[in-house]
């Protein structure tokens, strides 16, 4: 069973959605709170830097050197503390002797006095910089530095410059709105961002959650390999989406998913049918020596175009069977109609000798013997095989039935018996049947099919010539395409595909040999390797 969701009672959009705008509100707060860090140590830094710069300047005054070294508190120093305090905005600047004792500072009375904070590094030569401490003044930023002797050889004292802790802190505030707001921006556009990646999630599940995508996947995949019909689905750009094994063993070719349907050896009835848009039912296709029977549907969502849907069944027997019994039928026809000329002519001759006109039934035999039409027992000289002679029977009395002339070459022989009487049927049947057709539809006349058989070993030749117009030049190229005919009516342009079909199953073939020359009609020829048993 598929998991379901951590909070059932919620969509996974919206948990996704939310969870996309926790993730914003933690790294913004992580990076706000990264720059307030930051901020608060550059601005203290800066500002120790300031008082260092400051506390610098005082110390090489020559009259700060002067009075520090001789100690003179007050005076000339407190004035010029006084003086760059008031310059610079600090919160002090004080000024000490070598022993720490102030000799300037903001508040007189604190003259004389020893500072409240240690300024042993200061006196030892080094500066004191960016120390937090809190003094008679309060809480600052101060910075320390020593005030030598003019040949730089002794530390007389020492110079306190500091900043009240307020200062830092009023710009540190300032940045910080500043930097929320873009933080808020940003927060803003991250939520907004999430939302349209949500909207954008359900456009395209169509509102479904994941254990139903699931659920709708195994469905799929059990309807599509439980059905006995081969399905193929491609989308609106004609590449292959979905597909089953039963297609594939169909089609008798391999169907990659993502493939353009134009790359694949398919019919070019099933590339018309997913062209055309249409829905197609019951269509008759060709593949490989298979009948398909095509369904093609137009699939659409949203009144948008999503590609199309083909379904297939295969009636390769259902096909061979109804062929078989079409020759049959013919065969049974033809026979019904020789059984009613043979009682008419025995009626006759009866009559005739009843009659004692025997001379009169002496020509009237020789007239029947000299009869152009084919029978069983001169086709018996040159054609061995009983399904060949049935079959030729029956289309030599189909042929006169429509006032055409059936006629077997002299050059046939066939001694042996065929091995595949159905494919022989197909490629001789559908061969003669389109002769007949054309010599039926030309301008000459008497209309005549010439057929030739000849045996070679266990190959069978077929040739079939007509007196017909011949092949159109703009149908020469494709004219054992399914769906092309010379025929007019509707429902035709399957025969010479199959025919070749069939031929090609055996290892043969059938070609166009001669396309009418304006003496005679189309010349069709076969080999078929195979289909005949060898002597000995």
């Amino acid at each position: 069973m598929p998991k379901r969701a951590l909070f059932p009672s919620m969509r996974f959009s919206r948990q996704v959605l939310l969870l996309q705008i926790g993730v914003v509100v933690l790294v913004v707060g992580i990076g706000v709170a990264l720059v307030s860090v930051l901020l608060s140590r550059t601005l203290n830094e800066q500002y120790g830097e300031r008082a260092l710069a400051i506390a610098k300047s005082v110390a090489v005054d020559p009259v700060v050197m002067a009075d520090t070294a001789a100690k003179i508190p007050g005076g000339a120093l407190q004035e010029r503390a006084l003086a760059v305090r008031e310059r610079t905005d600090a919160l002090f600047v004080v000024i000490t002797d070598d022993n720490s004792i102030r000799l300037a500072h903001p508040t007189p009375s604190e003259i004389g006095k020893k500072v409240s904070t240690s300024a042993d590094r200061a006196l030892a030569g080094l500066d004191d910089v960016n120390t937090v401490a809190s003094g008679t003044l309060g809480l600052s930023v101060r910075s320390k530095t020593p005030i030598w002797t003019p040949d730089h050889r002794r530390v007389v004292g020492e110079v306190s410059v500091g900043f009240e802790i307020a200062d830092p802190t009023g710009d540190f505030n300032r940045l910080l709105v500043i930097t929320l707001l873009f933080a808020g921006g940003a927060l803003l556009l991250g939520a907004g961002a999430s939302a349209l990646l949500n909207r954008r999630l359900r456009r395209v599940t169509h509102g479904l959650e994941p254990h139903e995508l699931t659920e709708l996947l195994y469905e799929r995949e059990a309807v599509l390999h439980g059905i006995g019909e081969g399905v193929l689905a491609v989308d609106d750009a004609n590449r292959v989406s979905v597909r089953n094994d039963e297609a594939e063993r169909l089609l008798g070719t391999e169907l990659p998913l993502g493939a353009g349907l134009s790359e694949l050896e398919l019919s070019p009835r099933l590339h018309k049918a997913v062209a055309e848009g249409r829905p197609v039912d019951n269509l008759l296709a060709v593949a490989g020596n298979r009948v398909l029977v095509v369904n093609s549907r137009a699939v659409r969502l949203d009144d948008r175009d999503i590609g199309t849907v083909l379904t297939f069944r295969d009636r390769t027997d259902l096909d061979t069977l109804t062929r078989e019994l079409d020759g049959i039928r013919a065969l049974s026809d033809g026979l019904r109609a020789q059984r009613h000329e043979f009682a008419n002519r025995l009626h006759t001759l009866y009559g005739l000798l009843q009659l004692g006109h025997h001379t009169e039934a002496v020509e009237y035999l020789q007239t029947l013997t000299d009869s152009p039409s084919a029978r069983p027992s001169e086709l018996g000289d040159a054609v061995a095989d009983p399904y060949l002679q049935a079959l030729l029977v029956a289309k030599t009395e189909q042929a006169q039935e429509k006032g055409l002339t059936l006629k077997l070459a002299d050059d046939t022989w066939v001694p042996t018996t065929v091995t595949d009487p159905i494919a022989a049927n197909t490629v001789i049947g559908n061969l003669v049947d389109n002769a007949l057709h054309a010599a039926r539809m030309g301008p000459r006349r008497p209309a005549t099919v010439e057929i030739s058989l000849l045996a070679e070993g266990g190959t069978l030749h077929l040739s079939v010539v007509d007196s017909g117009p011949g092949v159109p030049e703009d149908l020469r190229g494709t004219l054992f395409d399914e769906g092309v005919s010379t025929k007019i009516a509707p429902g035709h342009g399957l025969g010479l595909a199959l025919a070749r079909q069939a031929a090609r199953a055996h290892g043969g073939d059938v070609w166009l040999a001669g396309p009418g020359d304006g003496e005679t009609g189309a010349l069709f020829v076969a080999k078929l390797p195979g289909m005949l048993t060898e002597d000995g």
